[in-house]
């Protein structure tokens, strides 16, 4: 009835190979979220550099740095963010999945520590970087197959 290929493949079939790197939808997930959420703190820190009247201003907090400081860390820590979400989606490989993990961790501490000025979306921030450290480490251990 059916005979076998030598490999294992069924006769008439062939295994595609494609050469671009197989990995999850999660990963995938993940580095759109890094870099999306890493242009947002960007244009969130430039708006802090330019001292807007959007974010409040705590009278007492246990870390209580300048408005013009949280610019340039949210700056520069989300340029990094977005840079490594690219790096992400273009090639997953385990380096750049490790970055975006230590990133992310950098990027909840940032956004703690924002908690006073902009609470709402300092919030929405810790939440989506939570994500992203779970998305990054589910995709780990599994390489998606490639189509027969």
């Amino acid at each position: 009835m059916a005979t076998h290929a030598a490999g294992g493949a069924h006769a008439g079939t062939a295994v595609r190979s494609t050469g671009k790197p197989m990995f999850s939808g999660w990963t995938k997930l993940a580095g759109a979220l890094m870099f999306f959420g890493g242009l947002l703190a960007v244009s969130s820190g430039v708006a802090a550099l330019r001292e807007d009247a959007v974010f409040a201003s705590p009278q007492s907090y246990a870390f209580d740095y300048s408005l013009t400081g949280w610019g340039w860390v949210h700056l520069f820590l989300g340029a990094a963010i977005a840079v490594a979400g690219i790096a992400v989606l273009l090639t997953g490989a385990t380096w750049a999945r490790w970055i975006g993990i230590g990133l992310a961790g950098l990027g909840m501490i940032a956004s703690f520590m924002w908690l006073p000025h902009f609470p709402l979306w300092a919030v929405i921030t810790l939440a989506v970087d939570v994500f992203i450290i779970w998305a990054l480490c589910a995709g780990m251990g599994t390489r998606s197959q490639a189509s027969t």
